[in-house]
């Protein structure tokens, strides 16, 4: 079950990637760095009432796209390379790369928006 959920979104990475000319490495950071990441700031915005984390979180962007814009394949394969590295890390306590990228990228992601949701909601 695990390899299957690692290889269908991998599968959907790749064809986001191929559909719009980018590597799988930068929609990989894009999806888990930016889109996931805004969803949540907006969110969490919401529930605090102020403008707070999103804001930041889009300058930050800017001032990677900014001062990567004519690297920034290059950057993405960067930062996917230490993303993988802390995925690596978990080996330590017997997750391979393919079940640490689900519990970090898929189960904890789903854990968050369910708890983020929840609060909006009881709001």
């Amino acid at each position: 079950m695990i390899d299957r959920c690692f290889n269908s979104v991998a599968r959907v990475l790749l064809f986001i990637a191929r559909a719009t000319g980018m590597t799988y490495n930068e929609i990989n950071i894009i999806v888990y760095y930016l889109i996931v990441p805004l969803t949540w700031t907006v969110m969490i915005d919401i529930l605090i009432k102020m403008p707070i984390t999103t804001p930041l979180l889009l300058i930050t962007w800017a001032v990677i796209f900014f001062v990567h814009h004519n690297d920034f394949r290059k950057w993405c394969d960067w930062a996917f390379d230490k993303s993988a590295e802390f995925l690596l890390w978990f080996k330590r306590i017997g997750w391979n790369y393919v079940v640490s990228s689900v519990i970090i990228c898929v189960v904890v992601p789903i854990i968050i928006y369910a708890a983020l949701i929840i609060a909006l909601i009881k709001q």
